[in-house]
């Protein structure tokens, strides 16, 4: 818990190492200070099926993100920061919520920035009897430093590999390097928590599940992401080819991104995956994100 406070001091909780010092009140990229922000809490059904199971994924929407995307759908939440202050032990209380609700996880959607309040809230919610898995749901830029201590406290990873060219993800995420960054942190997620495990009723129980984003004119690189995934991680990865970009947020500023993804794009991509040998493929359409008030 120490360690995790202490990358604090000078923030390298993610690959943007911003140097600031969140313990006193200063925030860098992230725009997130010593505090934690969510969004939204509940039962969530648009996820992939082994996290939705029966009775819902149990998902904690967290404000603000360490990745600009330009054309984020959850843009009122990620770059704006909708949503509300909380303390370890009131989000300690909501992961137990949720496990009273029957949900199959606890899942955490874009929590790189506040890895260490996550931890404090996991302790004492040990403490009073959670028991179910941790899913780490993540757009892909982290840090090893941070990936090192979630070891043995994440069951479930579940990263975006968003982009294959450097320049791509500089000018769509704002930041560097994301390819070189994103592969090395998939490769820890696996050497961690192996490929994705599934009980007798389908349900994730551990391991890798990997989202790539499907955009229009190959921007997203999906032949080296599967290539990648496929030689240097597994050919049993699980992969959610996702179809549903649509223009949002500022995409309209840029004219390849500002249209949909065609159905003849999408369909590359998965037959792009079959041929690299990817045999745990899904390929529907998440449903959209719903709020939960709160």
């Amino acid at each position: 818990m120490e360690k995790a406070r202490s990358l604090l001091t000078r923030c390298h909780l993610c690959a943007r190492n911003c140097e600031v010092n969140r313990l006193n009140g200063e925030s860098g990229q992230c725009r997130t200070a010593n505090e934690v922000i969510v969004s939204s809490f509940g039962p969530h059904f648009g996820e992939e099926a082994p996290l939705v199971g029966r009775s819902g994924s149990g998902t904690i929407f967290f404000a603000y993100c360490n990745l600009h995307c330009v054309f984020c759908q959850n843009y009122s939440l990620s770059q704006l920061g909708e949503g509300n202050a909380v303390d370890s032990a009131e989000l300690a209380s909501m992961m137990l919520s949720l496990q009273a609700k029957g949900c199959h996880n606890i899942n955490l959607v874009s929590p790189t920035h506040v890895v260490p309040f996550l931890l404090e809230a996991l302790e004492i919610a040990a403490g009073e009897g959670l028991q179910l898995p941790i899913v780490y749901n993540t757009g892909g830029y982290d840090s090893m430093a941070t990936l090192k201590l979630l070891d043995g406290v994440v069951d479930i990873y579940m990263p975006d590999m968003k982009y294959s060219e450097e320049k791509v993800g500089e000018r769509f995420s704002g930041v560097r390097r994301y390819p070189q960054v994103n592969r090395a942190a998939v490769k820890e997620m696996h050497r961690q928590v192996g490929d994705l495990q599934v009980d007798e009723s389908g349900v994730a129980t551990r391991g890798l599940l990997v989202r790539h984003l499907v955009l229009p004119s190959e921007l997203a690189g999906t032949e080296d992401v599967v290539k990648f995934l496929a030689e240097e991680i597994s050919t049993s990865t699980y992969l959610n080819v996702m179809a549903q970009y649509h223009p949002c947020y500022h995409a309209f500023d840029y004219p390849k991104i500002s249209r949909p993804v065609s159905g003849e794009e999408f369909s590359e991509a998965v037959k792009m995956a079959q041929l690299y040998g990817l045999n745990r493929l899904d390929e529907r359409v998440s449903l959209p994100l719903r709020l939960i008030p709160w």
